[in-house]
């Protein structure tokens, strides 16, 4: 992967972890299942009106929708709901960079190096050592809240191999409609587990503090998050593999839980910085590994595209020099009957 697309990938990794903090400010007005049908739906209602449908296979962009929108989600805050710890959710839910590296291996036949599997094991390490520091001081989650933050990073890493497989000319397009799928099954989820009167009493106190900041919170989700994190993460994967851009998604906790520090005064401890280095090391390891080997790929190509275009260029030569030959050695017919004519009769 180029210098630049690493980057790009830090970027998104910045970008979605500070939405941890965004989601906690509108988590404080919305309820959860509602606050993710309304995340989506205000990209949907413009995309529908306005946005062509990208030239993606339907099934890619139903099922990138329904893996990060849907499932994701709905996994996520069920767990939660049932005693998830925040932190330790957005810790739990990095399972998805080692689900997508495997998924990819099994499903897509991706190839995976040594390297590349050493790196995300020691990223993975590194964000269970922050897991257990912050159950035993937190509390120990319960089996079946972790179980369901599991199916949720499951459900994210089944989004990007749909993501992988559309191979999208135009990844924003692709963001946009993705975004059309999770809002009516979300809103459906909302109205059966949270009911109409929670999802009304939250419209109606928007003008206060508390509201205006879930409001400014939903809109950094909206644009920030999900529109230009979301863009730019599935035009990595429509250029790499999956196996090579899913790592990046474990420095999102890293980056959440220096958010939560820097914004909400989160205590953070040794520990955790410690861990969260061990995280870094071990996404740079796993995703630098094909740098080398690539630009060695790209100038054997190149030698040998050179080659054959030289040898191409020689064989049409040798051709041209041939056809000419041919030409020059016969006479023209009126040479041939002009000589003809000039014979004497004996």
């Amino acid at each position: 992967m180029p210098r630049r697309d690493r980057l790009l990938a830090c970027l998104v990794a910045v970008l979605w972890g500070v939405n941890f903090t965004a989601i906690h400010l509108s988590l404080e007005q919305f309820p959860p299942f509602a606050l993710v049908a309304l995340r989506f739906a205000v990209l949907a209602v413009p995309t529908l009106l306005f946005v062509p449908r990208p030239a993606v296979p339907l099934r890619w962009l139903i099922g990138y929708g329904t893996g990060f929108g849907v499932l994701q989600f709905l996994f996520l805050y069920l767990a939660m709901d049932t005693g998830m710890p925040t932190g330790l959710a957005s810790l739990v839910l990095q399972s998805s960079a080692p689900f997508t590296v495997l998924l990819a291996g099994l499903l897509l036949h991706e190839r995976l190096t040594v390297r590349q599997l050493t790196g995300v094991g020691i990223a993975v390490a590194g964000l269970g050592g922050i897991a257990l520091y912050r159950a035993e001081v937190g509390g120990t989650a319960l089996l079946l809240p972790v179980l369901l933050t599991l199916c949720g990073g499951l459900g994210w890493a089944l989004g990007n191999l749909c993501t992988r497989q559309a191979r999208a000319t135009e990844p924003l397009k692709l963001t946009l409609w993705m975004s059309v799928v999770p809002p009516l099954p979300m809103l459906a989820v909302s109205l059966l587990a949270e009911g109409p009167a929670a999802i009304a009493r939250s419209f109606t106190t928007l003008g206060t503090t508390q509201g205006l900041l879930a409001l400014a919170g939903l809109l950094y989700t909206v644009v920030v998050a999900t529109l230009l994190g979301s863009g730019i993460w599935t035009a990595l994967m429509a250029r790499h593999p999956s196996s090579t851009v899913a790592p990046f998604s474990m420095l999102v906790p890293v980056v959440g839980i220096g958010a939560s520090w820097l914004l909400l005064g989160d205590a953070t401890s040794a520990v955790e910085i410690g861990c969260g280095a061990v995280v870094v090391a071990g996404v740079l390891l796993a995703t630098t590994s094909g740098r080398t080997r690539t630009t060695g790929d790209q100038g054997q190509m190149e030698a040998q595209g050179q080659m054959e275009a030289q040898g191409q260029m020689e064989a049409q030569g040798q051709m041209e020099a041939t056809m000419i030959a041919e030409t020059a050695s016969v006479e023209p017919a009126e040479t041939r009957l002009a000589g003809w004519k000039d014979t004497p009769v004996r």
